[in-house]
């Protein structure tokens, strides 16, 4: 039974993806050849085409990625696959730990091989073709390494934490793990601006006196303790230009991408910086986390109930081991088809990430400028070739942000 329910989310997830995405096609070329009256004078005919371009371009190729998903899931799991690796690793490994934490491994390392040739793809390919990609082959393999090394460095001890929590701990287990998964996601956070980012990207003080000044006095007025103004060579990967904020406590920092500074003026930088700022006020940051966590222990809890219950080994096409622990086995089942059943909540996800979002537009415009948040908005869309014209529907399933045009809209007329 649950065999018959996992293909039909499947066949469901992928079919839904699909249509989403054939109506952003279609929505996306009809209104290629036109701008819109709201962009008109500030976005050319151009830029407007290229920007369609993109976004059909990304669509397709995620098309690709989704049926290359599900068939691996379908290898891993009813063809047989991860009932293969775990049988072959019970053979060649004695110790349990060291087993099932080369479970793990395999699994990942083939997901990752997998996905290789998608991420080459995607940078020397699909980025490279729209001018955004400045990452070189040797750069590539560089951060790839260094993404590899975070991974054993802070992945493993946290799976063989994980791992014998549940080998040890009873049925409280639950609480544990998740406690242990709690701490985690903060000290990365924690550790994200001192350590794990200035491996991937150089990081200056802002050279900027005026600006700085600015800056200051924008963050004293909305309440916000600053440390430092960071400047990040963001044109050293790509043309895409951002800026966010990060750190805890007194180490807070406020963090420009170099293709920010470089394409906006004064108040267009206070506006979008007042703009990411507002996340802080409203914490809006804090209650994510929050959910995120409630969350997690939601999942938690559905996989302590799970990994007892031997129908939902078999019925994905895996017989756990008698006599010897199975819990990466359902550890790693668990996270594989756990999104094959959630994505239909996504809208609801994303509804509440643009609902932040217009309200730190609004918080944007009475503490700096609306005009220049506007200014700022459109190009950033022009220059990140962001399409104007998105499908309500899939906007409404995978965008953070609102499109371009209820934006602009709310901002001109204050709402």
């Amino acid at each position: 039974m649950f065999t018959l329910l996992f293909i039909a989310f499947l066949l469901t997830d992928v079919l839904l993806r699909f249509w989403l995405a054939s109506r952003q096609l279609r929505h996306v070329i009809r209104h290629r050849d036109k701008v819109p009256p709201e962009f008109s004078e500030r976005i050319g005919l151009y830029s407007h085409q290229r920007a369609a371009d993109y976004t059909v371009a990304k669509i397709r190729f995620s098309m690709l990625e989704h049926i290359t998903e599900a068939a691996v899931l379908i290898g891993f799991t009813l063809l047989g696959g991860l009932q293969f690796i775990d049988l072959h690793l019970g053979k060649l490994i004695a110790n349990e730990m060291w087993r099932q934490l080369a479970l793990i491994a395999a699994v990942l390392a083939i997901m990752g091989v997998i996905g290789l040739p998608f991420s080459v793809w995607r940078k020397f390919k699909l980025e490279a073709r729209f001018g955004f990609n400045r990452v070189t082959p040797r750069l590539f393999i560089v951060d790839s390494l260094k993404t590899l090394l975070l991974v054993l460095l802070f992945g493993t001890p946290l799976a063989a934490g994980v791992l014998w929590i549940m080998g040890n701990t009873g049925t409280s287990w639950v609480i544990w793990a998740w406690a242990t998964w709690v701490v985690f996601n903060v000290l990365i956070l924690w550790l994200f601006p001192t350590l794990i980012a200035p491996m991937f990207n150089k990081f200056t003080p802002l050279d900027n006196p005026e600006m700085t000044q600015r800056i200051h006095s924008l963050a004293q007025r909305c309440g916000f303790s600053l440390d430092s103004l960071m400047v990040m060579d963001g044109s050293r990967r790509s043309a895409h230009g951002n800026a966010y904020f990060t750190g805890f406590g007194k180490s807070r920092r406020i963090v420009f991408f170099d293709t920010l500074l470089a394409r906006l003026n004064a108040d267009e930088i206070e506006a979008v910086l007042a703009h990411e700022l507002a996340h802080f006020k409203h914490k809006h940051i804090l209650k994510r986390m929050a959910i995120n966590f409630v969350l997690a222990l939601v999942f938690f809890m559905l996989l302590g109930w799970l990994s007892n219950q031997v129908w939902f080994y078999v019925e994905l096409g895996v017989l756990p081991q008698l006599g010897r622990p199975n819990d990466a086995l359902a550890l790693v089942l668990f996270f594989m088809v756990i999104p094959v059943f959630t994505f239909w909540v996504s809208p609801l996800f994303s509804w509440l990430s643009r609902r932040d979002e217009y309200q730190a537009d609004r918080y944007a415009a009475t503490q700096s400028s609306a005009p220049a948040l506007v200014s700022a908005l459109i190009k950033l869309y022009d220059d990140n070739a962001a399409t104007l014209t998105p499908d309500p529907l899939h906007s409404a399933f995978y965008d953070s942000h609102p499109p371009a045009i209820l934006r602009i809209q709310r901002l001109i007329n204050n709402d």
